[in-house]
């Protein structure tokens, strides 16, 4: 297998893994300068090399976006430079949480008490509770009209609701945040990865035009001997 010498580790690569320094953005060039100031256009580095180099420049660049990078940004730099998934990354998401039974508990009254169904439940019972009052109890039952035991009934329910309804409202918000959260991750990564794959079709068509000037100057040369023979003949 053919092998090529780095010129920034001095250390033996594949020829597949060649870059050239013509070929690398200017930003992330540079970046390579401040490093190994001998570097050169002509100078030679390896592919594991220059993405650790362009790991560091969008790392700079999101320090100049953010002024500082939090724990998603380099949660996100750190999927970029090991070529894994952002939802490969240990994000807290609803579906692991360890939730506590005050949690699940809350969430299932919100949930019961927001729907229809406890509506028409809640509904009947208030019904039946005056009809058998008013009518089958001809109004000297356990709770006559105006239905004291009843308001007291309703206004327990409603301040054991409310603060219930407002812990599960709670966990929505972190739920909705954690969310919020990983589109962010996927955004600013999908932001980045094109901004590396620019560098990379630059590359492509920079080598492309090297490869071009390469035949051309062999079908030069080779007219150039063409030319020369016939003139021989000539002569």
């Amino acid at each position: 297998m053919k092998t090529f010498v780095s010129s920034i580790s001095q250390k033996e690569f594949p020829i597949n893994e060649k870059f050239i320094g013509g070929a690398i953005r200017k930003s992330i060039f540079d970046s390579i300068l401040k490093d190994h100031a001998d570097f050169t256009k002509k100078s030679t580095i390896a592919l594991s090399e220059l993405n650790f180099y362009r790991q560091k420049y969008l790392a700079n660049y999101l320090l100049e976006e953010v002024g500082e990078l939090t724990g998603l940004e380099n949660d996100v730099l750190e999927t970029i430079a090991n070529n894994e998934m952002i939802t490969a990354k240990s994000i807290t998401t609803d579906e692991g949480a360890d939730f506590s039974v005050g949690q699940r508990l809350a969430d299932a009254v919100a949930s019961f008490g927001g729907s229809w169904k406890f509506i028409i439940i809640f509904g009947l019972f208030i019904a039946i509770w005056i009809t058998s009052n008013i009518v089958f109890l001809m109004n000297k039952g356990f709770d006559p009209y105006p239905f004291i035991l009843l308001n007291l009934i309703l206004s327990c329910l409603a301040a054991l609701q409310a603060p219930v309804i407002m812990m599960s409202q709670n966990r929505q918000e972190e739920k909705d945040r954690e969310r919020a959260q990983k589109d962010y991750m996927i955004n600013l990564k999908a932001e980045l990865e094109i901004r590396t794959l620019h560098e990379k079709l630059d590359h492509l068509i920079i080598h492309q035009q090297q490869e071009l000037l390469s035949i051309q100057q062999v079908q030069v040369e080779m007219l150039d001997d063409i030319m020369k023979q016939l003139n021989l003949k000539r002569e």
